[in-house]
């Protein structure tokens, strides 16, 4: 296990040095010049230069490169250049939104997505398999942002259960959370479909190995296979979606938080970008792509929890 372990971590420490390069690389290479863009079309040479060098902008790109990095390792991300305030602030801030609403949804998807997937395995080939499966590929193949639309017409200006948009804060945690309930259901039906597909998949794959049938001949019936000991073994490839699912909740929220106006760190990213704080961008993203990592890390010591053996080839 503790092998198992060090080469994970080796991988984890490996994939930040070559995010990160190619992170700072990319935005580098985006056309413009930000200074230019805050001062305008008319803006006097020498104050371009002078806010160029404040910004740091005159530095070689390897001297930037090693100074970001290195403030990110202890925890400064640098100022924003539109805002004036620490870079770290922003995210902590616009975190207190996405963190609660990346997690809100994981929880519905999964809620929805396992009973879900249960059902159409246990039902397989018959009419409510069929239903189910129709019903995912239909979520599949919705845009959230659709689905997001949906239901503020039904939810918030039909029957004003709900807000249509912004954050009142956690002041109110009620309030709070009933801001979020909209657009995490709109980011979880999606991510529940395709859940329950693979799930499905997993489970009539697993129900046809020689254990499940040895169970079956000691006279458990086929729910009971299904759920004490075909659940367990097909839940490989589904830590592998639910890992991927919480990266793409917390990363993929641009459309969402801008259709609910929600602060998170999808709209901070938009509007660095519409405004070319790039110190914001470099940083929101780096802190993005450490997050994809270090998921798909835990979801590498869920894989050993649940399957001894990759312990043992580890």
């Amino acid at each position: 296990m503790i092998r198992y372990l060090t080469r994970r971590l080796v991988a984890l420490v490996a994939s930040l040095g070559a995010a990160s390069l190619v992170v700072f690389a990319v935005i580098e290479v985006i056309p413009g010049d930000p200074a230019a863009y805050m001062l305008g079309l008319n803006a006097a040479p020498d104050t371009l230069a002078a806010l160029r060098d404040s910004m740091g902008l005159n530095q070689p790109l390897p001297l930037r490169y090693l100074g970001w990095v290195g403030g990110m390792a202890t925890g400064d991300f640098g100022d924003s250049w539109t805002y004036k305030v620490p870079v770290s602030d922003l995210v902590a801030d616009r975190l207190t939104v996405s963190l609660p609403l990346a997690g809100l949804a994981l929880a519905l998807s999964t809620a929805i997505a396992l009973p879900v997937g249960l059902i159409a395995a246990a039902r397989r080939g018959r009419a409510t398999d069929g239903a189910i499966m129709a019903a995912t590929q239909l979520g599949i193949a919705v845009p959230n942002f659709w689905f997001a639309m949906l239901l503020v017409s039904a939810f918030a200006l039909h029957w004003r259960l709900f807000p249509a948009g912004g954050f009142p804060g956690w002041a109110d945690p009620v309030a709070g959370l009933r801001a979020l309930i909209l657009p995490a259901v709109a980011l979880a039906l999606p991510q529940a479909a395709i859940l329950a597909r693979v799930l499905r998949t997993a489970l009539i794959e697993t129900m046809a190995q020689d254990y499940i049938r040895t169970a079956r001949a000691k006279g458990l019936s086929h729910t009971q296979a299904l759920t004490r000991h075909g659940l367990r073994n097909a839940l490989i490839p589904v830590l592998t979606i639910l890992g991927m699912q919480f990266s793409f909740l917390l990363a993929g929220t641009i459309i969402i938080e801008n259709v609910f106006s929600l602060p998170g760190l999808g709209r901070l990213i938009f509007q660095a970008i519409t405004q070319r704080d790039l110190i914001v961008v470099e940083s929101v993203v780096m802190i993005l792509v450490c997050a994809v990592i270090l998921v798909t890390f835990l979801t590498d010591l869920a894989y050993a929890t649940a399957d001894p053996r990759l312990r043992r080839r580890g």
